[in-house]
């Protein structure tokens, strides 16, 4: 059996016995896994304690949020105008466009009245778009929230904004703040889980980060297709014995670090090593789509061992089985500008057909399972694209700019209200008019559905109490059932 001696390793760096103790979880790039109350941690304050359950009764357990990003087009896809039809080629009303910063059009970019055709779906009769036919099928389930609006107009602080509740980097996500909160049900698997597909706009993980809060709350990106998680897998040539024996080595070496310094980022590290070590079971069983029967890919449209947002729907779906609180799923290439980098006849067409069925068959799966009560699902972007066009009228040239203004979000289960439209934005689709609704409203009605007062869940930083909402957010009680 390998035993470390002691002493020996007291007068070692930690970098050099890692380099020689083959444990081979290298750069420990599953960022940060696990919350305190499912493991043993060295002293009750080596990681900042999770507040003690919810504050009352939940409506939720878990979170599925399909975050589509670049800024998918409300006026094409959920917010009809016939005004905006109507006045098309015309210039935007001045008393409209005053003190109003835009990102890359000018002010007198003419109207763009929508391409395609809406009709009224189901008994709330919502409009939808064409180009959403399996949503259509389910719009009695999901509330739209149309009168939704934002305060940044360019990607990185926007994507930021609706993600952590900031436009400046360095504060916790939301999953993190989830994770810091309520935890996860399942001690083999992380409490926030996240999965990106789609090319187009870069992200970065400051949106799945867990700021100021010990990084033992980030988001552990997972890959549906490959290794599921980088780095966690044996070196070539270590069977499990031999790893267990140089994980509990590096565990006590960095107890001893603790025990010195009772800094939480070493708890944090040791419990890494060890989720990480359980993830090497928990993690293949669960990211392996195949054993799901013909009639599940079928309706998810998914291709297993390939990396999709219809495999990551169903994986969503999987992990929130087993306990995982918090899923995120990215998709990327809905900033359609126009010209070849994304427009609104081709790509916005690719993009709903990469999308609409895998979202609608993952609600479907989540109610025939008797999970959607129980699960909340969130849809929407960074911001939506102004009336105004960019670019030309010719098919691969024609778009709209980045618009925070006003735009449309959806959400369902978890205590939602079902078959509603929350919410209105003005003829042109421009400005949030009704029912106003605000990134931190949103927030705060997402923690108030898994019963936590937004006010509440707070972290102590640079003498400050930060919290998801900032200084502000209010709960939107019509969204609730």
């Amino acid at each position: 059996m390998f035993a470390p001696d002691l002493e020996i390793l007291k007068r070692s760096t930690r970098r050099k016995f890692l380099q020689q103790c083959g444990t081979g979880m290298g750069a420990l790039a599953l960022g940060s896994l696990l919350n305190e109350k499912l493991f043993a941690a060295p002293s009750k304050d080596a990681v900042s304690a999770a507040i003690p359950g919810p504050h009352f009764a939940p409506k939720a357990k878990n979170i599925i949020y399909l975050f589509q990003s670049g800024g998918p087009s409300h006026l094409d896809l959920f917010d009809y105008k016939p005004e905006l039809i109507k006045r098309d080629g015309q210039k935007m009303p001045d008393e409209i466009l005053k003190n109003i910063r835009l990102a890359q059009i000018g002010k007198n970019a003419a109207l763009l009245g929508s391409r395609y055709q809406f009709k009224q779906h189901g008994k709330s009769g919502v409009w939808l778009s064409e180009l959403l036919p399996h949503l259509s099928t389910i719009v009695d389930d999901v509330a739209f929230v149309q009168g939704f609006y934002s305060e940044a107009f360019n990607h990185d602080p926007a994507t930021l904004f609706m993600n952590t509740g900031a436009q400046l980097s360095g504060r916790p996500s939301m999953g993190s703040w989830f994770s810091y909160g309520l935890g996860s049900e399942n001690k083999d698997l992380p409490a926030f889980v996240v999965m990106a597909t789609g090319a187009g706009q870069p992200l970065t993980n400051n949106a799945w980060g867990s700021g100021f809060l010990p990084t033992v709350h980030q988001g552990v990106q997972l890959r549906s297709q490959g290794d599921p998680v980088l780095f966690v897998s044996n070196p070539e040539g270590m069977g499990a014995e031999r790893r267990r024996q140089s994980l509990d080595a590096v565990r006590d070496l960095n107890q001893m670090r603790y025990d010195v310094l009772r800094d939480p980022e070493i708890a944090t590290r040791i419990s890494a090593y060890e989720l990480a070590y359980k993830m090497q079971t928990s993690v293949p069983d669960v990211m392996d789509i195949s054993k799901e029967p013909q009639a599940m890919h079928e309706a998810y449209a998914t291709t297993p061992g390939q990396a999709s947002f219809a495999n990551n729907c169903l994986l969503a779906r999987r992990l929130v089985e087993r306990g995982v609180r918090f899923v995120q799923l990215y998709h990327r290439g809905w900033d359609h500008h126009g010209g070849p980098d994304g427009n609104l006849v081709f790509d916005l067409k690719k993009r709903c057909q990469e999308t609409d069925q895998p979202a609608v068959a993952l609600i479907k799966d989540l109610k025939a399972r008797g999970l959607l009560d129980q699960t909340l699902v969130v849809w929407g972007g960074e911001f939506g694209r102004t009336p105004m066009m960019q670019g030309s009228l010719s098919p691969d040239n024609i778009g709209r700019d980045h618009h925070p203004h006003g735009y449309t979000v959806w959400l369902a289960g978890g205590g939602i209200k079902p078959g509603i439209v929350h919410g209105k934005t003005d003829d042109f689709g421009f400005y949030a008019t009704e029912d106003k609704v605000h990134v931190h409203d949103l927030h705060a009605t997402i923690l108030h559905l898994f019963g936590i007062n937004h006010t509440q869940l707070t972290h102590r930083f640079q003498g400050r109490d930060f919290r998801l909402t900032d200084v502000h957010g209010e709960v939107v009680k019509a969204l609730l059932a």
